[in-house]
């Protein structure tokens, strides 16, 4: 009615409502609920855009849970579905690109472990330890991301970039975590795929001397290491670690700026909306926040780990 007024502006507002059924009183609050609408907008626009100038690839869900404060400081009244339609109205949804690059060889020699976190419930921190290895693009080709994640917490303990697949890069990630959870003895889990960096003499010797129990994904089945796969896609679509960066300097500044932001900043679902850092602090079982759709995912809310539950918790309605 507005665009009919513009451009017709000889024609008086009742005319207009009496051609299509409406009173002028009906046109009036229209006018000024769209007003009200468009202004309450451009608020909730601008607070969305200052918190992706941190964290760019921030999900929905996410980003509704760090906003909600500041809407009710506002007196704005918004449900994450309306933040949903307007995302998508103003162009602001994230849009993720699924891409899985392969960098696992589980065709050596060395001996293949049992998976041993079939089952597994999880009370505290530096009980499950999940690693696994991610690709980054700079100039000259590729260079190689190797990450130890708490499970319990989901919180990076160790990461190490490294410009090849050697074993080394898992190493150092691994030896950050040790150095910096110093984990009970016989009290850990290492879980990982059967690539030939994690089966190694080095890396098998390493969790050896520290009496950590080893774990391995069967042959075949991505979603027994899953959190580890969430992780690197978070960091990846979340946090631009999958642009092509200059080189490896620049590639391990941008990492390390990454983990700082996605272990401090980022809440979880699976976490009741702590972040990483928080939830590292806790024992006990953390609630959920998502619905299961499938009969195999966990039934009890915790964080429970089972040889099909853990892939589908980590795959069930994202954002």
């Amino acid at each position: 009615m507005n665009l009919l007024t513009e451009l017709h502006p000889h024609i008086g507002v009742g005319q207009f409502c009496t051609v299509f059924g409406k009173t002028r009183q009906a046109w009036y609050y229209a006018t000024r609920t769209q007003a009200e609408q468009e202004m309450t907008d451009s608020i909730v626009v601008k607070m969305v855009k200052e918190i992706r100038e941190e964290q760019p690839r921030l999900g929905t869900r996410k980003l509704y849970y760090l906003l909600e404060p500041q809407l009710q400081a506002h007196g704005i009244k918004m449900g994450r579905d309306a933040l949903f339609d307007m995302l998508e109205r103003y162009d602001l949804l994230i849009r993720h690109r699924r891409r899985r690059a392969i960098t696992t060889d589980s065709n050596h020699p060395y001996r293949k472990y049992d998976n041993l976190i079939q089952h597994l419930i999880l009370t505290g921190k530096n009980q499950l330890w999940v690693s696994d290895i991610t690709y980054l693009r700079v100039s000259e080709g590729f260079c190689y991301l190797s990450l130890v994640t708490d499970a319990f917490s989901r919180k990076i303990v160790g990461y190490r970039l490294w410009p090849n697949l050697a074993a080394r890069g898992s190493i150092e990630a691994l030896n950050m975590a040790l150095n910096e959870q110093q984990p009970g003895r016989n009290m850990l889990i290492h879980h990982s795929d059967r690539g030939v960096q994690y089966c190694c003499s080095d890396y098998v010797g390493q969790l050896q001397n520290y009496q950590i129990n080893i774990s391995m994904s069967h042959k075949g089945d991505p979603y027994q290491n899953a959190i580890a796969e969430r992780v690197n896609g978070i960091l990846k679509h979340e946090y631009s670690l999958n642009k092509e960066f200059e080189d490896l300097v620049q590639a391990t500044k941008a990492v390390q700026a990454a983990v700082n932001l996605y272990n401090s900043r980022r809440p979880h679902d699976s976490l009741s909306y702590l972040t990483p850092d928080q939830a590292h602090e806790l024992t006990g079982i953390i609630k959920r926040n998502w619905r299961t759709y499938s009969k195999h995912i966990i039934k009890n809310q915790d964080l429970e780990v089972s040889n099909v539950g853990l892939g589908k918790l980590c795959n069930a309605k994202q954002d």
